[in-house]
């Protein structure tokens, strides 16, 4: 794929998926739904669906909304109203198996915290429904592992929602490496981290499975493999705990971390709960380099690169302009075209099981233990 800068724009307003495949409302399959859409249920309504992915449905080709569980039943019939979704298919969580009756459900959206993944996704799978699940995929390697069996053998797919994966400024940045515009890459520098409230369920490891590692350093840690290609054969991490003030009794708050990969490029990371860290990524080749900041945020992406010598060489400043929930519209129909049209997804529930691989390895180096306090 290879993306000109008037490319890259158009990209990046108009949904990634729907501009680089085939149009997808042409000689479309129907789901099961008969709608020629990929029916939703979205499980968790919190701010991430709510706020993000149930928007950015709305403005998919080939997806819409059509029922939802939740432990409210006043706020689902809330949002119910406001997405056409009717009463009947709205659900409580002791109810969550029905939904193999509803046709009009090819699909979930797993927004609940990190150690629900796996239940509400293999439960889905023997319902006989798709799984696009939010990241980190699981709490454990185990987690993961029965998530993928349970949607293998249901023959239905799973997703997790790595969502920088299908968005033009990160897409850019890889084609950029992959054309040899860098040279040969040496290292890569990436961060992300905010300063987290008092009584989040995020601290709570039972629930998260993980500090910031778990939630904002895995865009670190994934932007590294989708950059490089490769998978990190070395890696060592330092965790610390500076603010005592009750937040972090249960994880960690800050954790900084390094690794190399087969070629022998190097990274470091770093990713906290005790500071706002805009995420960024930053690539130094032998002939250039690239430095995305912010590159993990839901807006305001920004590609800054140079290569071809520092002097005479050709310099990019691309600005994203497009505005959320475009990035969960690029997710939402990369999904859905791959159900519509049985193809594989390009973050699979084997992307998922790497990261979590790599993420207990990383722990374990720095004496935190997930699913341990």
């Amino acid at each position: 794929m290879n993306l000109t800068r008037r490319e890259f724009g158009r990209i990046a307003g108009a949904g990634i998926a729907a501009q680089l495949a085939s149009p997808l409302r042409a000689q479309q399959p129907t789901g099961q739904n008969g709608s020629g859409k990929v029916g939703y249920c979205i499980v968790g309504l919190g701010r991430i669906s709510m706020g993000e992915f149930m928007p950015g449905v709305l403005q998919s080709p080939n997806s819409h909304i059509t029922a939802l569980v939740s432990g409210h039943r006043d706020k689902a019939l809330r949002v119910a109203s406001q997405y056409g979704v009717p009463t009947s298919s709205i659900y409580s969580y002791e109810e969550y198996d029905k939904i193999r009756d509803n046709p009009a459900i090819d699909a979930v959206y797993i927004a609940l915290p990190n150690s629900m993944h796996a239940e509400y996704t293999i439960r889905a799978a023997k319902a006989g429904k798709h799984v696009l699940s939010e990241k980190p995929m699981a709490t454990s390697v185990e987690d993961c592992k029965k998530m993928i069996q349970a949607c293998r053998d249901a023959n239905k797919k799973l997703m997790i929602a790595y969502r920088c994966q299908y968005e033009a400024t990160n897409l850019r940045a890889v084609q950029l490496i992959r054309d040899g515009k860098l040279g040969k890459v040496q290292s890569i520098e990436a961060a992300f981290g905010f300063n987290i409230g008092h009584n989040e369920w995020r601290t709570n490891r039972k629930l998260s499975g993980g500090g910031p590692m778990v939630d904002v350093g895995i865009y670190c840690l994934n932007a590294t493999r989708y950059l490089t290609g490769e998978e990190p054969t070395d890696l060592r991490g330092y965790s610390s705990v500076i603010d005592h003030d009750g937040r972090f009794n249960d994880v960690e708050e800050s954790l900084s971390w390094s690794m190399k990969f087969p070629s022998g490029i190097l990274a470091n990371c770093e990713t906290t709960y005790g500071a706002g860290m805009d995420g960024f990524f930053r690539v130094y080749g032998s002939e250039g380099n690239i430095n995305v900041d912010p590159a993990f945020n839901y807006n305001g992406l920004h590609l800054r690169a140079q290569y071809g010598g520092f002097r005479n060489g050709t310099r990019i400043d691309e600005p994203n302009t497009s505005r959320g929930p475009y990035q969960f519209t690029n997710e939402a129909n990369h999904f859905s075209d791959c159900v519509l049209n049985n193809k594989t997804p390009k973050t699979p529930g084997e992307e998922g099981l790497r990261d979590m691989a790599l993420i207990t390895r990383l722990y374990s180096t720095c004496g935190e233990h997930l699913g341990t306090t």
